[in-house]
């Protein structure tokens, strides 16, 4: 059971449909969509370290756990599309990926694909990979056939653009202005919060969840794309110095947050907050 801190004190809930009875896929007003994040943290602030094995930045095992999973699901469960990089991608393609992209098969998942055909929302949502680089192994892409593969990106590159297209993906350019950093005229177009935000209203999609890493967050947060942020904190310090936090990249200003709801989970050491971010 999980115990409600906040905004009422002591009551207390079985963990599941702790977030599925939220409805994110009806919160978007008419016209636009609901874009929400979810990170799980330790007790100073790490979302992932250095994994010298792996060669790259992972979630530590001592704060990964079944019960935050559980609810990463139920997230996914309420999303039109689910927002993503080719770094995932290409450690799907490695082996090295957390997971497969919920919504996840079996017994233990199958009250939230049966909430999403209630819903009247396709059995797994589809996915937009935001990538300038375009290095998308096709045969991780072949793991995600039961749902629609979008690519937003600033690339010009049409070679790899073609693969993709001919792959069943559907390719979308962002036609912005230059990086606003570069004075080099031929920089190319760069994938921002707002442009990706409003190709997702123009696909009509009503919610998103942001599942990318901390440099993809940022990017939204810049633009004030994202409208809420589900954190779990475990009671657990990592330390390290090669960490990545919520946000790895500099911000114009200060991003201000309020507390919606809070939930301890006193079994697995750790609290489920939700916040929306104050635009």
């Amino acid at each position: 059971m999980l115990k409600q801190l906040y905004p009422q004190c002591d009551v207390s809930r079985p963990l599941e449909g702790t977030y599925l009875d939220l409805n994110l896929h009806q919160q978007a007003k008419a016209g636009d969509i609901y874009i929400y994040a979810n990170y799980i943290s330790s007790l100073d602030g790490r979302i992932a370290l250095y994994d010298a094995d792996l060669g790259e930045y992972a979630v530590p095992k001592s704060i990964a756990n079944g019960r935050d999973w559980r609810l990463y699901q139920e997230l996914a469960g309420q999303a039109d599309v689910m927002l993503t990089s080719a770094r995932y991608f290409r450690q799907l393609a490695a082996g090295k990926a957390q997971d497969l992209l919920p919504v996840g098969s079996g017994e233990k998942y199958a009250d939230i694909k049966h909430w999403r055909k209630n819903q009247g929302l396709k059995p797994q949502p589809d996915v937009m990979i935001l990538s300038n680089s375009l290095d998308i192994p096709l045969v991780a892409l072949e793991k995600v056939q039961d749902r629609k593969v979008i690519v937003c990106t600033g690339s010009t590159d049409k070679a790899k653009i073609g693969i993709l297209e001919q792959a069943g993906v559907q390719v979308i350019r962002v036609m912005s202005s230059m990086v606003e950093t570069s004075r080099d005229p031929s920089a190319s177009p760069r994938v921002t919060g707002t442009l990706v935000r409003q190709r997702l209203i123009d696909l009509n999609y009503r919610s998103a969840y942001l599942i990318a890493g901390p440099q993809v967050h940022a990017t939204f947060i810049q633009d004030a794309c994202v409208d809420a942020l589900f954190l779990t904190t475990h009671f657990t310090l990592l330390g390290g110095t090669q960490v990545s936090g919520l946000v790895d990249a500099d911000l114009p200003k200060a991003q201000s947050l309020k507390l919606i709801s809070s939930y301890l989970d006193a079994e697995n050491n750790q609290i489920f907050q939700r916040f929306i971010y104050v635009k």
